[in-house]
């Protein structure tokens, strides 16, 4: 099983440390034809305008949209900006992967970032959660299921084969959301 961890931007290299700390074998996803060597691809933090200007040249932008559509994958803080299916402050295009609406930076700014800990279906009891400039998940789809909260706020979700935090989990030495994703490429969702 080989996991992708697109490397454009973000704490990229914190996600593959966790991955090979899982067994996971890693590979750094920099041109769209990678994406066709991967099993399942993490979208790490960054600020996803950017994300977007690098991913419409070369036909990347595609490329990806057609792997998220077949393959399990997981956004964090703007990998899930750009996972979800609507965007909000300001509107942006996103991969419309995931049932959800989301607002970005809607947290606050740098300095308004925070460790906090909250309610997880996840066993093993309560999730550390870094947020770094996050987006607030302010809709959820039926099918959607909320993994975890920060407060009354979702904060991890999954619908079928597609994952999303607001929060860092890579930064985090709990394992278990890297954890759940490896699970999901394992199972084939």
């Amino acid at each position: 099983m080989k996991i992708g961890v697109l490397a454009i931007q973000g704490d990229f290299d914190a996600h593959r440390r966790r991955l090979e700390q899982l067994g996971a074998e890693v590979v750094l996803v920099k041109k769209p034809e990678q994406l066709d060597a991967v099993d399942g691809l993490i979208i790490p933090g960054g600020e996803s305008t950017t994300f977007l200007k690098f991913l419409e040249k070369g036909g990347f932008l595609e490329k990806l949209r057609e792997f998220v559509r077949a393959k399990p994958a997981f956004g964090t803080c703007a990998g899930a900006i750009l996972l979800a299916s609507q965007v909000e402050d300001p509107p942006q295009t996103s991969l419309a992967a995931l049932d959800i609406s989301v607002r970005r930076n809607a947290y606050g700014r740098q300095l308004e970032s925070f460790i906090g800990e909250g309610e997880t279906q996840l066993p093993g009891g309560p999730l550390e959660m870094v947020f770094i400039r996050a987006p607030r998940i302010e809709r959820v789809g039926a099918a959607v299921e909320v993994l975890a909260r920060e407060k009354n706020d979702p904060v991890l979700v999954r619908q079928g084969k597609i994952m999303a935090a607001t929060f860092h989990p890579e930064l985090s030495e709990d394992t278990r959301v890297h954890a759940e994703f490896l699970k999901l490429v394992r199972n084939g969702q």
